[in-house]
């Protein structure tokens, strides 16, 4: 049995907002493209960082990953390599490599979902404004009934 694997993992930022299309048999494909940037020192000692851009297809992708798809976030994206070759309008033949997504994770923050709440609760009463009491006493279990 032969054995094959066409695996890629990245971890990168969205270049552009994502842009979703539905095709005639009324299935949706997103398409946006992810860059990964690797650093090494140069000959003369500097450093140098290489960007990648990734063109990166997902299919039937909810309403909630389409949203979070927004230029500048950080995605880990798994998926497959494909090839494709097409003609274009001038009659010559191009090749293009697109990643097809079978996992797409976001992992910027959420923002305010990530807040403490003393800071939550601070944007929300502001510096000046007294804030309501807390009542943090620690109860010993004295009137329990058991």
């Amino acid at each position: 049995m032969a054995f094959s694997l066409n695996k890629v993992m990245l971890i990168g930022n969205l270049g552009q907002d994502a842009e979703t299309r539905v095709t005639t048999t009324n299935k949706s494909v997103t398409g946006f493209s992810i860059a990964t940037t690797s650093g090494y020192k140069g000959k003369d000692g500097n450093y140098i960082n290489e960007t990648t851009w990734h063109n990166c297809v997902a299919w039937e992708l909810s309403d909630f990953m389409k949203e979070a798809l927004k230029k500048g976030k950080k995605f880990y994206v798994e998926g497959r390599i494909q090839h494709e070759e097409y003609i274009d309008k001038e009659g010559s033949k191009k090749k293009v490599t697109k990643i097809i997504t079978n996992a797409l994770i976001p992992l910027d923050n959420a923002g305010k979902q990530n807040e403490s709440r003393s800071d939550a609760a601070e944007k929300e009463w502001g510096e000046n404004q007294e804030q309501p009491e807390v009542n943090n006493k620690i109860d010993n279990g004295d009137d329990l009934p058991f």
